[in-house]
């Protein structure tokens, strides 16, 4: 029990706390206490899975291991998703298009291995108006560009993540982003409320 609960319990029993030690009963001249339950708020440590994967993953699950700038980009992700007060299921949509595109790495101009003038986490292109390469290479510009993309496409909450991906990206592979819903439902649950 944490402490802020069992002095809220003790205090409406009637026990004193002092110290980190119990005391008996308050003295017996003292007015009762109208014991009336207390209402205490409980943070949840991670987000519900049903809210992260509604229609649960679809297909093989891809999964690799993120080094130190993946998983700030990963984080920064998450912060513009709340910034823009989108619920979990928008992040984990927005990683998992990411980890599809960059491997969430915030990628330059790769020179012929290029695909046009993709850039950046989740590989926009300055020419299709995504915004000029310096916007579209910074992590929090470039989500905030997919979110609100994403919020143009109606029932999107509803949709499968692959669906919901694909009508932003418009990607030649449009299966794909699905094979990373459980990794990118997993960052969420673990850094959304850190």
């Amino acid at each position: 029990m944490n402490t802020i609960m069992r002095k809220s319990v003790l205090s409406v029993a009637g026990l004193a706390f002092a110290g980190g030690v119990f005391a008996g009963p308050i003295a017996g001249h003292a007015n009762p206490v109208d014991a009336k339950p207390v209402a205490v708020a409980v943070q949840a440590d991670k987000p519900d899975t049903a809210k992260l994967i509604p229609h649960g993953t679809q297909g093989d699950q891809s999964r690799i291991t993120l080094n130190d700038e993946q998983t700030a980009n990963a984080k920064a992700i998450i912060a513009a998703t709340k910034k823009a007060g989108l619920p979990e299921r928008a992040a984990v949509i927005s990683i998992a298009t990411s980890l599809q595109e960059s491997k969430l790495e915030n990628l330059g101009h790769l020179g012929d291995m290029n695909d046009h003038d993709s850039l950046g986490l989740f590989q926009q292109r300055p020419s299709s108006g995504w915004g000029t390469p310096e916007q579209i290479t910074d992590p929090a510009y470039s989500t905030t560009a997919f979110l609100k993309g994403l919020r143009q496409v109606d029932g999107w909450q509803d949709m499968p993540l692959t669906q919901a991906a694909q009508t932003v990206q418009v990607s030649a592979y449009p299966d794909a982003y699905a094979q990373w819903e459980q990794q990118a439902a997993d960052l969420v649950g673990q850094y959304w409320n850190s």
